[in-house]
């Protein structure tokens, strides 16, 4: 079975530094009536569709195929709810961990949310110091609900 153990965390962007080599994304989500999350992603000239399961505190299992590129705009284009997710991502390396940092855009610009991705539920990475709060267990962080809610639309208070 397929599994995903990842924290998450909110980016200090003054302290991030420049960013190189980011990859732009797009990614859609297909409304569920169920703790599933079904995405459609096109990541560079690449098309994926990804099945999740319900998050249990960074755990959850993750089901990911390749698809052709084409039928990836296609799915996002009629079958997902809008607006979709746009992000570039990049890579960094902090102490023998790679870092996913994704800078949001459109409907979620301001928002830059950082991701590393573990081998077991227990292992307690070295954080950067660009990184702040964690929102591992916040849901109004997860991909699928900003497509939901974007961060635009959030008051002030709550960001």
């Amino acid at each position: 079975m397929g599994q995903e153990i990842e924290r998450k965390f909110l980016v200090d962007a003054a302290r991030l530094g420049e960013l190189a080599g980011g990859e732009v994304m797009r990614q859609g989500y297909i409304d569920t009536r169920s703790l599933a999350t079904v995405r459609a992603r096109i990541a560079g000239e690449r098309g994926w569709l990804t099945l999740k399961g319900g998050n249990r505190g960074g755990v959850r299992s993750e089901f990911e195929y390749e698809i052709p590129v084409e039928d990836a705009r296609q799915i996002i284009d009629e079958l997902c709810r809008h607006p979709v997710i746009a992000k570039t991502r990049y890579r960094r390396e902090y102490r023998g961990y790679t870092w996913e940092i994704d800078v949001f855009e459109e409907d979620n610009a301001g928002l830059i949310v950082a991701e590393v991705e573990l081998g077991d539920v227990t292992e307690d990475p070295p954080l950067p110091d660009w990184v702040t709060g964690e929102v591992t267990s916040d849901p109004r962080y997860y991909n699928s609900q900003l497509a939901l809610r974007p961060f635009r639309q959030w008051p002030p208070s709550d960001r």
